[in-house]
């Protein structure tokens, strides 16, 4: 039995989920917040990105050196900052699948496949953000703000709507889904 959308089940099933979706997404922001979490992953995490993203600047004949989480050239340099090592969208993402009515197993596939994705997003965004700052400096602040912030939210937004559309099983009543 299929819930019509619009009908009373329909709406506790949504306000269910974006309940769900809000203490998640309140718990993992508070979560990267605390000093010993950014500390032990954030910053760690933050410094992979950049030795990731300098290798593939390197290979691509962008000459670029990284200490810790910053990029550097002799024409340009960048620090890597919470908001742009892609954890943000990770977690939107995250807050999201975790929240969806669907099996277990479904959830933790999109995770892995989704984070994977978006930290794929996000160092095309790094490597892209610092050949702009050496090739043309006067569009980096609107590439930077404008640009790819919003292309990096936008693409965690639709991976969710694409995955959720796969994720519930057809035809199996909210009541029986695990």
């Amino acid at each position: 039995m299929r819930r019509e959308a619009g009908s009373p089940a329909s709406r506790r099933e949504s306000l269910a989920f974006l309940a769900r979706f809000g203490v998640l997404l309140v718990l993992f922001y508070v979560a990267i917040a605390l000093r010993p979490v950014d500390a032990a992953v954030v910053v760690p995490f933050t410094a992979a990105i950049a030795r990731v993203s300098g290798a593939v600047l390197n290979a691509l004949g962008e000459p670029a050196a990284v200490a810790g989480t910053e990029i550097r050239s002799p024409a340009f340099a960048v620090q890597i900052e919470n908001g742009c090592n892609g954890l943000e969208t990770v977690l939107l993402f995250g807050a999201a699948v975790l929240a969806f009515p669907a099996p277990w197993k479904r959830r933790l596939a999109g995770l892995v496949l989704g984070f994977a994705a978006i930290e794929l997003v996000n160092l095309l965004r790094v490597v892209s953000l610092f050949w702009i700052g050496v090739h043309r400096p006067a569009l980096f602040s609107a590439s930077h703000t404008v640009l790819w912030q919003s292309l990096v939210v936008l693409f965690g937004v639709l991976l969710f709507l694409s995955w959720a559309a796969r994720a519930r099983p057809a035809g199996l009543p909210a009541e029986r889904r695990p």
